[in-house]
């Protein structure tokens, strides 16, 4: 457990970039820090680990003021993974990776071959590990940093902001095998953001910081959304936080019903006896949803072709065959709500269309969750 109490941290200039912090950070778990620039999260962070040090109050790990012992002895049993990924760029992937077993004793060979184990856990092909960081993308460098990162198997990892320089996509992409992770590994998490939806999506637990440093909401992130403190916290968090609650509702209630398709490359008048309510799905081989068509589409033309599509909006991902395998409500009614038809296409793990859900399914299943005491209060 990482406890700050009453932790005040002044710079010669007078400038307060934290102000009395009391804060637990329960072990196991992911705890977010997030607020505006200039609210103190990435000092309080380095507290931790001792790169920056308390003007007054204690930071305690597992019930020890981390000053009781030398900074470097206290880094090692703490992975620290930082915007860009930081890495050295004259070693490869894989010593990149082994560098902190190497630090610590552990033999070169037996480190080599734990940082290949890693690479794989974090989702990096071994053909990446004789590379170097220049010749990685921006997210694979990102998880070569968390893979050095978890090299020594550190019970605490501190996490600065770490997925903000690469784009939404890849962001995405990390932000869920981060989570995939810590549900195999079990880390205590704190991590860096400015991103209200990237703390909410992360969190189990978000401390939300004003400027100046003091703390003004640390809670669930369903409590956050449903309950915020004050205007600043309703203001940071966003009008639309009743939306955003909608992801912590699973979309198990909302039907999934059959949607009319068309094959790529069928003719005409045998996609025109395929539409419902004006529209149908276009599916490949596969049965992966290409985008859709209409009368105005299929329009003075032989058959359905790729470049005459309408765009499809976001998809709705379900595993029909898993308890609990639908996604949230959010998804299902960003999917209705973006798809040009108005019905939101589900598909499975594989990509293949399972049906389709509507904006009023997806709130007729809210009213039953209110109706039932799901909703976050």
């Amino acid at each position: 457990m990482i406890e700050f109490q009453s932790v005040t941290k002044r710079y010669p200039d007078g400038t307060v970039a934290v102000d009395d912090l009391d804060l637990v950070v329960e072990d196991g778990k992911i705890t977010v820090l997030v607020g505006p620039s200039g609210c103190g999260k990435t000092t309080s962070l380095r507290m931790i680990n001792r790169m920056v040090d308390p003007s007054s109050g204690t930071v305690l790990l597992d019930g020890r003021d981390v000053r009781s012992q030398p900074p470097a002895a206290l880094r090692r049993g703490i992975g620290y993974v930082i915007q860009n990924a930081g890495l050295f760029p004259h070693r490869t992937v894989l010593d990149n990776v082994a560098t902190v077993p190497v630090l610590t004793g552990t033999d070169k060979r037996a480190a080599r071959a734990r940082a290949a184990e890693l690479l794989e856990v974090v989702g990096l092909p071994a053909a990446l590990a004789k590379r170097y960081p220049a010749q990685l993308s921006g997210g694979q460098q990102q998880r070569v940093g968390v893979a050095r990162a978890l090299a020594a198997d550190p019970p605490v990892l501190l996490m600065d902001e770490p997925f903000s320089a690469v784009d939404p996509i890849v962001r995405d992409d990390l932000q869920e095998e981060l989570l995939r992770l810590q549900s195999e590994l079990g880390k205590t998490i704190v991590f860096v953001t400015h991103d209200i939806d990237e703390a909410i999506k992360l969190g189990d637990k978000v401390a939300v910081l004003r400027v100046g440093g003091a703390l003004a909401q640390y809670d669930t992130p369903t409590a956050l959304l449903a309950s915020p403190v004050d205007d600043f916290v309703a203001s940071f968090v966003g009008r639309d936080r009743g939306y955003r609650a909608l992801g912590f509702l699973t979309a198990d209630g909302v039907p999934v019903n059959p949607v009319a398709s068309v094959a790529l490359g069928a003719d005409a008048e045998t996609a025109r006896g395929g539409l419902r309510d004006g529209w149908a799905v276009v599916v490949d081989g596969d049965n992966h949803p290409v985008g859709w068509v209409n009368e105005h589409v299929l329009s003075g033309v032989d058959s359905v072709t790729a470049d005459r599509l309408v765009a499809g909006g976001s998809l709705y991902s379900v595993d029909p065959g898993a308890e609990g395998g639908a996604g949230s409500l959010r998804t299902a009614l960003d999917a209705a709500l973006s798809s040009p038809s108005g019905v939101g296409i589900a598909v499975d793990t594989s990509g293949a269309v399972v049906g389709g859900v509507t904006a009023e399914s997806v709130v007729s299943a809210l009213a039953e969750a209110r109706a039932a005491g799901r909703v976050p209060s």
